[in-house]
């Protein structure tokens, strides 16, 4: 037990120091029209904290739960294939300062939690339950970034 638990610990610590690294809220991004309902850039940190430190513990429980190995591969694929999507988005939007190119990413990062949900849903209804906050938050910030697009297009020739 303690090995997942360490591994799902590591993971979630380098995905947020990635997350931190690529998220440059720079003069670009505080010129950018935003909705009256954007959460003020102090909530970002400790909101993904929470969820990334949610979806470990869902990890780790849908693991403990799965005894066939072909469920624990899936598991592990699908949350392999989630920190990819997860990790694509902020280079997207203000690395290369294109919201409109994570607008296109985002759906992909919601079906990877969606597809997470369902499977480890068949080890531990806990697990299901801990991506919720996970999907939620995706949703909000497809919404938004839906917004800040409508707002300020068009990307392609700011510099």
């Amino acid at each position: 037990m303690t090995v997942p638990i360490v591994l799902a610990s590591v993971a979630v610590i380098l995905v947020l120091a990635v997350g931190g690294w690529t998220t440059t809220v720079g003069t670009w991004y505080g010129d950018l029209r935003k909705p009256p309902w954007n959460p003020p850039n102090w909530v970002f940190g400790p909101a993904w904290t929470v969820i990334l430190a949610l979806a470990a513990w869902s990890g780790v429980s849908a693991w403990t739960n799965a005894t066939d190995e072909p469920g624990r591969v899936l598991i592990l694929t699908l949350f392999g294939i989630n920190v990819v999507l997860h990790m694509l988005w902020s280079p997207l939007f203000f690395g290369l300062k294109r919201p409109d190119w994570a607008l296109i990413e985002v759906p992909f990062l919601w079906l990877s939690i969606a597809a997470l949900m369902h499977a480890v849903g068949r080890y531990s209804t806990l697990a299901e339950w801990l991506l919720l906050p996970y999907l939620l938050w995706v949703t909000f910030a497809l919404c938004l970034n839906l917004r800040i697009v409508q707002l300020n297009r068009p990307f392609g020739k700011r510099v």
